[in-house]
């Protein structure tokens, strides 16, 4: 049996010693390296839509592939392809080391200079894991995929575009249609979705930023139940706390949600922190908002620039929203495409101050008209970026079957 293997390496030295190795293994097919994190994910992400049975058997990570370090690296990877083998490659392979590598979900453990009988051993021992847990759960899409849900980052390109009622209302939108939808506030020092929907809170996203293993027990008592159904996970009250959470504790906040909602929205404010940037690397999609005037798209063409340089995500993997949009303003998307290199939404989401103050004043963003403009875009654009559920029809009379909110959205996705 041929043993598909994914190289994780950073250095070029090490690359080529560990592709050296590898060509010489017996049954094996390695796979050229790749070169950080992103790529990593994202090659694996497009194997398991290709086809399920493309993903490899075996992945090895180097200790210093970057941006994530190389024990995130394996727990995301160990959540989101689960019979997938991973083997950290490392100079240090004392017993403690070796301990949190398992933790986190290797299937061995390859030390530093590479030796080839070692090294075929650790791949043989992971590649037998990864057949027998294909086999023992069979050839379903669930087992390749992983647990978890569709992420999404809402982020602005500056202060006052509509960062937070694009969030809210796409998490309201996935939630009509019947989705599971955690909604997370990642502005850490100034997040407001706790006063767009009249939340009294006492439990944040700090309180999860110290624990270790967030257990399902856990993240519930953390998370505050909206009475329209929403998962909130909301900014701490005293902004200082914020520094308390650090992308670390991000990639596992994120990563427990993601397993248990079909659908999680981040909020991630217009201030660029390793939380939410890692958010953003982590997200399925990234939404940067902007408003159609030269100050706004500059600062989305800076955001996006910055994502590029840190290796968070590339321009093109970007979708950028146009909120304010008026057709008589000199700035349209075509241009806010050519200058950002991002790929902008079909749905653009009109002014609508008026319409939008009395539901903002008041708390109640939830109860904003159905045939508000702004709402039917934005439901749309939830549209636009799959998450919603497909809606059912009734056999004779074809209407929607559910809630008002649900009807809302019925005519927000025909518009």
């Amino acid at each position: 049996m041929t043993t598909r293997i994914l190289p994780a390496v950073g250095e070029a030295d090490a690359a080529r010693s560990v592709t050296t190795l590898l060509s010489q293994l017996p049954d094996a097919e390695p796979a050229a390296p790749v070169g950080d994190s992103t790529t990593l994910l994202d090659t694996l992400a497009r194997l398991a839509a290709e086809s399920l049975d493309e993903l490899p058997e075996v992945v090895l990570v180097h200790e210093r592939i970057g941006p994530v370090p190389a024990l995130e690296l394996i727990r995301e990877v160990g959540l989101r392809f689960p019979a997938v083998g991973v083997v950290l490659v490392t100079a240090d392979a004392g017993p403690a080391l070796y301990s949190a590598a398992m933790d986190s979900g290797a299937r061995g453990l390859v030390a530093l200079p590479l030796s080839y009988e070692e090294l075929a051993q650790r791949v043989a021992a992971a590649a037998g894991w990864s057949t027998g847990v294909r086999r023992h759960l069979g050839q379903s899409a669930d087992v390749f995929t992983g647990p978890g849900g569709t992420v999404v980052t809402v982020s602005g390109a500056k202060g006052g575009v509509g960062t937070t009622v694009t969030a809210v209302q796409l998490a309201l939108a996935a939630q009509a249609s019947g989705r599971t939808v955690a909604l997370a506030d990642l502005d850490l020092q100034s997040g407001d979705i706790a006063s767009y929907l009249d939340v009294q809170f006492r439990r944040s996203i700090a309180d999860l930023a110290g624990i270790q293993d967030i257990s399902p027990r856990v993240l519930q008592d953390a998370l505050f139940a909206h009475h329209t159904g929403l998962g909130l996970l909301l900014a701490p009250g005293e902004g200082e706390r914020g520094e308390e959470v650090t992308d670390r504790a991000v990639r596992q906040i994120v990563s427990a949600l993601r397993n248990r909602y079909e659908v999680v929205v981040v909020d991630c404010g217009t201030q660029m922190n390793s939380a939410n940037a890692a958010a953003v690397e982590m997200a399925d999609t990234t939404l940067l908002v902007t408003t159609p005037d030269v100050v706004s798209v500059r600062a989305a063409k800076r955001m996006v620039r910055l994502w590029d340089r840190l290796q968070i995500r590339k321009a093109e993997e970007t979708v950028a929203v146009v909120n304010r949009h008026n057709r008589a303003t000199e700035i349209q998307p075509p241009l806010i495409e050519k200058i950002t290199g991002t790929r902008v939404a079909r749905t653009a989401v009109p002014a609508g101050y008026k319409e939008l103050q009395p539901v903002v004043d008041a708390g109640r963003m939830q109860d904003l008209e159905a045939k508000s403009a702004v709402k039917q875009a934005l439901w749309a654009l939830a549209g636009e970026l799959e998450l919603v559920r497909a809606p059912q029809t009734e056999p004779k009379h074809g209407r929607l079957r559910g809630d008002r909110g649900s009807i809302g959205l019925r005519r927000a996705r025909s518009r």
